[in-house]
Order: structure tokens, then sequence, then C-alpha cells
């Protein structure tokens, strides 16, 4: 027993079983989205991952308590926090210990993930460095925690609201993998293309599953970051997308936003910008993500 931590009892039993479990982030649904639509892709994320195969386990602190897998009524109350905490490495126990209630980030959900043992996890885009972060050092802790913490993570790739170069230069110093998804091209998030190539290309589930237990026997420690594009139907151009970036980011530099209030606020302001459009494809790339990751955690749970 853990007096902090709480494992929905569906999840506990895969783990036990040695069956497939993915873990997911909950700052996509505190910070990430407007209600309701945070709660209706929260609960059709969670069904993509078990119509695949697998069981999902959405990870949030409520009220002090670490929670893997939360119950529908949980997640609904979690959508609506207006108060809700972001949750990174420095500040997970911290609520914890106050008793507070925060979404987990990347960095957060990783650790969590590890503490029972879940090996892979599916979100919508993982920080990184921040542009202009030659001066205000501003980089996030997800870097980091996959150089650390033993988590394949799917992603769409970096944010693209950030500086992606770097990002990618970050984490080639720190022997992250990063393994582009049946493309030679990063993704940018919401655009399927970049002008950076992907490190590492696998084109299966099973080549991901094989490359990690190769890492695995070779000692070799930290994460994996899994870019798997947006389905074409639902991605916006990169260069269209740039120019909406470049708009908001002026706009939170100009406010004197900084700090973790960034990024919400140029994710909020990205989909005023594009009436709505780069939220659906949001939703879009996450299902996209969890899908992959499920397939992922099939093939390490069946040894292929």
């Amino acid at each position: 027993m853990n007096p902090t931590l709480d494992i929905a009892p569906e999840i506990r039993s895969a783990l036990e079983a040695g069956r497939p479990v993915v873990a997911l982030e909950s700052t996509i649904v505190t910070h990430g989205m407007p209600w309701p639509d945070n709660a209706a892709m929260a609960g059709d994320v969670e069904e993509v991952i078990r119509a695949a195969g697998a069981v999902p386990a959405t990870v949030a602190v409520l009220a002090g308590r670490l929670k893997i897998g939360l119950s529908a009524d949980e997640r609904d109350a979690l959508a609506r926090e207006k108060n809700a905490l972001k949750l990174s490495r420095a500040d997970l126990a911290y609520a914890v210990a106050e008793g507070r209630t925060g979404g987990t980030t990347v960095a957060a959900t990783m650790i969590a993930a590890h503490r029972v043992g879940i090996a892979v996890f599916a979100t919508g885009g993982i920080g990184g460095v921040h542009r202009g972060a030659e001066t205000s050092f501003d980089i996030s802790a997800d870097l980091d925690e996959l150089a650390r913490t033993p988590v394949i993570v799917v992603s769409a790739g970096a944010k693209a609201i950030l500086d992606v170069e770097k990002t990618l230069e970050v984490l080639e110093t720190r022997g992250v993998p990063v393994v582009g998804y049946r493309t030679d091209a990063l993704p940018a998030f919401w655009s399927r293309t970049s002008p950076w190539p992907a490190p590492l290309r696998l084109d299966s589930a099973q080549a991901i599953a094989r490359f990690q237990r190769a890492r695995e026997s070779l000692g070799i420690a930290g994460g994996m970051l899994v870019a798997n594009p947006v389905p074409a139907a639902g991605e916006i151009a990169f260069d269209v997308m740039a120019g909406h970036i470049e708009k908001a980011v002026g706009e939170a530099q100009a406010q004197g936003i900084a700090g973790k209030a960034v990024t919400p606020f140029l994710l909020a302001r990205i989909v005023e910008l594009t009436g709505g459009a780069s939220l659906k494809t949001n939703i879009a790339l996450v299902k996209n993500n969890a899908k992959l990751a499920a397939e992922i955690a099939i093939a390490l749970a069946g040894g292929a």
C-alpha cells in the first residue's frame, strides 16, 4: 500500500498480468483545451486505446492523491477544475504533500508511469526549448526526463510553438533517440512535416519494441521519443501554422507572459487565430498517438 498513490483496479490487474497498458497525461485536460472539448477528448482517447487492445491509464493528482487511472467522474471533475496546477518533476510531490489537484505534464506522467511499471505513454507533443531560451533559459523538464526515465513517449513531435531545432539538439546531447514513425521528416505537431529530418526512422510498432528491448539489453538508460505524424486529413500545413505561431509568440512577449503560462497561452491563442482548426488537429493527433502507443505496448507485452 502506498499512502499517496492510487492505482485503478483495472490497471493494477493488467500490470500484474503483463497485459499492455498506455499512460496518458492530464495537462492536455487541465491546460491544453477548453471545457467541454477537454472532457470529450479525454474519454475518446481512452476508448481509442481500448479499441486497439490495451488499457488506458490517465495520470493526474486529485486532492493530493497521485492517480494512475481515472474514473469517468474523476475525469470530468478534472476537466472542469479551474485551479488545477500544472505539474512537472519539481512540483509533483508538492501537490501530493499539500493536497492539491493538478494535471501532469510529460515529465510528471513519465515519473508516475515508470513508478508503477507502465512502459509506454501517449501525448500530443512534448515540451522543449522555448524560443529565446538563449536569454530566458526556458527549457522544459520533459527533455531531462526523457534522458533519465525509461518510458517510450509517443507524440506528434515537439510542440511547434517551441524552437524545434534547439529541442532536437538538446535531445541529441542527452542521448534520447528520436524516431520518426514511417517518416523521414520530423512532424511539427499540427503539421505532418517540418524542415528538420527525423534522426531515426522505424515503420512498425514491432520495430520500435525491438529497439527499446535492445537499448535495455545494452544497459542504456532513459526513454525514447516516437514522432508520429498527424493524419493527413487533419493536418495544417507547416507554413500556414508558422504565421499563426509567430503572431501568438509576439503577443505573449508583448504581454510579458513567461514560464509555465507560455504554452497554455500560445495554444489557446492559436485556436483563436485558426478559427478552431488547430483544436481539431490537436484532438486528431492525440488519438493517432494513442493508437500507435497501444500497438507498441502490445508489441512489448507480446515479445514481438
